[in-house]
């Protein structure tokens, strides 16, 4: 079977246009990709209908639900991207964290017409979320852990999980919800770094650590993710290990200076992996190796022009 009529949510967002420039690399050329975003992107052709442009849509989710509708129709997946961080216009100056779960339960119940207008089963629905809720909790973090938050960012990410999740059993739609590790370059540390940037330094000496996963790595365990039938309702996303965030602005030959960690701070998040390596099974070596930062310097240097040209104000998120 060749891979499934797949529709991206969000894709001309940082996530999204990493996942455009690495799947165009690693999927066949006529993989069936419909791609969304609330406004034309810049790097669009005129018109619209070229031949570059075609699988495009422009709407916007919470406002268009009809819409929306309509793009889902004959797709077998809809991976979600799209979102709210604080910090980044991505739904326009009045959108709030809130529209989060809003945009969950918005394609949770797109899925659910758009079958029933086909009178065939849902559309798989995955929606990005973050290690973010899972808060400050010590050892490996389970897809079972409580949820313990510590910021609004994660409690949004919660909120989202919970009504999205609470309306698909209702609607019967397949959900998956990825909680996402780090991302290397799209990150705080790396993607943040600026001249005169600073890290918190804990009573061991070391600096905050993180499950993280390098930008093609992401792509190719969404791709295959999208392209596997059955997925259970919640899975973590990151390389194994965790990776000391000092070591990865010393592998970049970035400067930073000490702080001490306030007590806020969380010195470890490291996420279990055990189903998603599972997940992928024969192919979990190839495509998740350890969490190395030298390897995701290199994926990000493909990438980060790419990202870069979005030219956003956008302050990555820890």
């Amino acid at each position: 079977m060749g891979f499934p009529v797949t529709v991206v949510l969000g894709a001309s967002g940082r996530i999204g246009t990493v996942l455009r420039q690495c799947w165009s690399q690693q999927l066949p050329t006529a993989a069936p990709l419909r791609w969304q975003a609330r406004r034309r992107p810049a790097q669009l052709p005129e018109p619209e209908t070229s031949a570059t442009a075609e699988n495009w849509t422009i709407l916007d989710p919470l406002e268009q639900p009809q819409a929306l509708t309509r793009l889902l129709h004959g797709a077998d997946v809809v991976l979600c991207l799209a979102g709210v961080v604080p910090g980044r216009p991505t739904l326009g100056a009045d959108s709030d964290l809130a529209d989060n779960w809003r945009l969950g339960e918005a394609v949770v119940r797109a899925a659910a017409v758009a079958a029933a207008e086909e009178a065939r089963p849902p559309t798989r629905v995955l929606l990005a979320s973050s290690a973010a809720v899972y808060g400050a909790q010590p050892g490996l973090l389970r897809e079972d852990a409580p949820l313990q938050p510590t910021n609004a960012y994660g409690r949004a990410k919660v909120d989202m999980e919970q009504r999205s999740l609470a309306l698909a059993h209702a609607l019967g739609v397949p959900v998956t919800v990825l909680r996402i590790g780090n991302i290397a370059g799209l990150d705080a540390i790396l993607g943040g770094w600026r001249s005169g940037f600073s890290l918190d330094q804990f009573s061991d000496g070391r600096s905050p650590r993180r499950s993280y996963i390098g930008v093609r790595t992401l792509a190719g365990v969404l791709a295959a993710l999208v392209a596997r039938p059955h997925l259970p309702a919640v899975l973590n996303l990151a390389q194994p290990g965790p990776v000391e965030m000092a070591a990865l602005l010393r592998a970049a030959g970035r400067d930073f200076a000490w702080r001490p960690a306030p007590q806020t701070a969380i010195a470890e998040v490291d996420l279990d992996l055990t189903e998603l390596r599972q997940c992928l099974s024969d192919s979990a070596a190839a495509l998740l190796p350890p969490a190395d930062p030298a390897r995701m310097l290199t994926e990000w240097a493909r990438s980060e022009p790419a990202v870069a040209s979005l030219n956003t104000k956008e302050s990555p998120q820890s």
